[in-house]
């Protein structure tokens, strides 16, 4: 993993590894979205439970994917890597997203089971504050003109809000809220039947595989946009 540290070592290696991440990405959700639409409905929840297909990857990935963002701040932080700096950064908008995506997808799930589109519960607000500190990363690097000193802050809150992700996972386990605790990842095995167990494994999978494949391509981009304008100051220097 050290040795990947060096950006010429990174580039060769992720080179030929990245295509195939995108292609494992498309035929994971190709088989993901089929599987969720050809299982059957839940007893309770009717074709609704498809919609969990979508949200509890989406809810998971915007997690993993802060926490991959926070340990690369980190590093940047401590020992000003520029890799990790650029591993951040390219972490941040896909974390958005799926972070975003959870949250629509909760609601439109909450209307029909809870009847409501949202509530302030513990797991709902803890995800949503995480959607914020994605956003308030994002702000805070456009809003320094001076990239290193916009590194230097955005590193600083993206370990702040580490602080927030035992929050999202055990929210459920230390208050009485609305959200259902864990039925994927417990004590004692899942609770879910085989028939919704496969495709929610699938197409997490999938979203594991797309993040891998945006997140280092963003990042072999933010390397080339850093070796252009390098160069650019270096020929404005000669000049």
């Amino acid at each position: 993993m050290f040795g990947l540290a060096n950006p010429e070592r990174f580039m060769r290696f992720t080179g030929p590894l990245t295509p195939w991440l995108w292609g494992a990405a498309a035929v994971l959700l190709a088989a993901g979205t089929w599987l969720s639409f050809t299982a059957p409905g839940d007893y309770q929840q009717g074709d609704t439970v498809r919609i969990m297909f979508v949200h509890v990857p989406a809810a998971s990935l915007g997690t993993l994917v802060y926490a991959a963002l926070g340990i690369s701040s980190f590093f940047a932080l401590v020992f000003r890597h520029p890799l990790a700096d650029a591993a951040a950064r390219a972490a941040a908008l896909p974390g958005a997203a799926f972070t975003a995506l959870a949250l629509i997808t909760g609601s439109l799930w909450g209307q029909p089971m809870w009847g409501t589109w949202w509530v302030w519960d513990a797991r709902l607000t803890s995800v949503l504050v995480l959607f914020l500190f994605y956003l308030g990363y994002m702000a805070l690097r456009s809003a320094i003109d001076d990239e290193t000193r916009a590194a230097r802050a955005a590193a600083v809150l993206g370990l702040v809000g580490l602080i927030n992700l035992p929050i999202v996972k055990f929210s459920v386990d230390w208050w009485n809220t609305l959200h259902q605790p864990a039925s994927l990842l417990r004590a004692g095995g899942s609770s879910l039947a085989p028939v919704f167990l496969w495709p929610l494994l699938t197409m997490m999978a999938a979203y594991a595989a797309l993040f891998l494949a945006v997140w280092l391509t963003s990042i072999r981009t933010e390397i080339v946009r850093r070796r252009v304008m390098s160069l650019r100051a270096r020929a404005a220097l000669e000049a």
